[in-house]
């Protein structure tokens, strides 16, 4: 892992501006717009804008809230990027076996980062690290969609898709933990949770409501299954958006219409199959996938066939080093900055809208520590 000019998934900005903006318009939600929201929640206290800082928290189980879309988003873009990145070094000669290597090296440390960014740098007993993450999952699930696309012809990468969304969807339905019923699709019931509770080291994010250890890990070994057809998803759109075959409009108007079809797909299975991000089922990978795809046409629509830029650009700085920013929230101390910074900004404004401002001025600060790499033309390599 090194500081060097971009990388593939950085490179592919040079083809689609779009998909840097709105790999920087997710990571966004959670470098403060979401902290932003909180506040003005509760400063305004309506039911306006409680409802749309409630949206920037999980669900406890079932459901959908917009906070759920941006881990499968970033999974849905890594995918994009795969066509440009992997299939451009594919077009120039390299063989499947060195690129799958190096597909493979990133998976180790994008893992690896995982486990650094749950437990830090510290010796500790085995069962108190926790391994699965956010970073280990994009690793896995992008390592084994990229395999299918190196392998596969694209009517092979559509049919992986559904084989995991519905394989999924049957193991769950016809299996259970042991005591429960088959198909039982609570956190102590389901098979996925018991699957990761008996086969995985260390503990799991989530304790049982009596307080014992390890019921359930939303980033779990098992449900990546699943995640590996948001990867799939990602690659089906970025194979699209590359062809020449198509309009750049025609481009945008299919990534749309599958969008729709795909939410109403995903609403239909979700009377059977509850959207669940902790589980990431199926009807879940449809409902956010079909989310994704709307964005990227959006995005795609605006930026790449209109030529509207500048307003991304805000977005793409971020974009340009979506990773080192996910991870630099456990290791800088953004706060003590921003205290130090503007603390009187928020003293002169006093409660409660002083915690708005603050908000405002953490975004500011990240931001241009963000422009600041992107000037020097440093982007984090993974």
């Amino acid at each position: 892992m090194t500081a060097n000019p971009a990388d593939d998934f950085q490179k592919t900005s040079t083809r689609l501006y779009s998909l840097d903006a709105l790999r920087g318009f997710d990571m966004l939600m959670i470098m403060g717009a979401d902290e932003l929201f909180h506040s003005i929640g509760h400063a305004a206290n309506t039911p306006f804008w409680n409802m749309i800082s409630d949206q920037f928290e999980h669900p406890m189980w079932n459901g959908f809230h917009v906070y759920d879309l941006i881990f499968p988003l970033f999974l849905f873009m890594a995918g994009v990027s795969t066509p440009f990145s992997v299939g451009r070094e594919l077009e120039k000669g390299k063989t499947r076996e060195q690129l799958m290597l190096r597909v493979m090296k990133r998976t180790l440390i994008l893992v690896l980062l995982g486990i650094f960014v749950n437990n830090g740098l510290k010796i500790q007993p085995i069962a108190d690290i926790r391994f699965p993450s956010v970073l280990g999952r994009i690793g896995i699930a992008y390592m084994f969609a990229n395999m299918i696309f190196l392998y596969a012809k694209e009517w092979a990468q559509i049919a992986w898709f559904w084989f995991f969304l519905i394989g999924y969807y049957l193991l769950l339905k016809f299996t259970s933990a042991p005591g429960f019923a088959h198909g039982d699709l609570s956190p102590q019931g389901n098979f996925a949770s018991y699957v990761d509770r008996t086969i995985l080291p260390g503990h799991l994010y989530v304790p049982f409501p009596d307080g014992r250890p390890n019921m359930h890990d939303p980033e779990g070994l098992f449900s990546t299954i699943p995640a590996i057809s948001t990867g799939i998803l990602g690659i089906l759109a970025g194979t699209l958006l590359k062809k020449k075959t198509y309009t750049p409009e025609g481009k945008a108007l299919r990534l749309a219409g599958v969008g729709v079809l795909f939410l109403i797909l995903a609403q239909i299975w979700n009377l059977d199959f509850p959207i669940n991000k902790n589980l990431w089922s199926s009807s879940f990978v449809l409902h956010v996938g079909g989310i994704s795809l709307l964005l990227m046409s959006l995005f795609y629509y605006i930026i790449d066939i209109r030529g509207y830029k500048k307003w991304a650009f805000f977005f793409k700085v971020i974009g340009m080093n979506s990773i080192l920013i996910y991870i630099s929230g456990h290791i800088i101390n953004w706060g003590f900055a921003n205290n130090h910074l503007f603390g009187w900004l928020g003293q002169l404004a006093g409660e409660p809208w002083g915690a708005v401002l603050m908000a405002i001025t953490l975004l500011f600060v990240k931001w241009l520590f963000l422009y600041f790499l992107y000037k020097k033309n440093t982007f984090l390599r993974v």
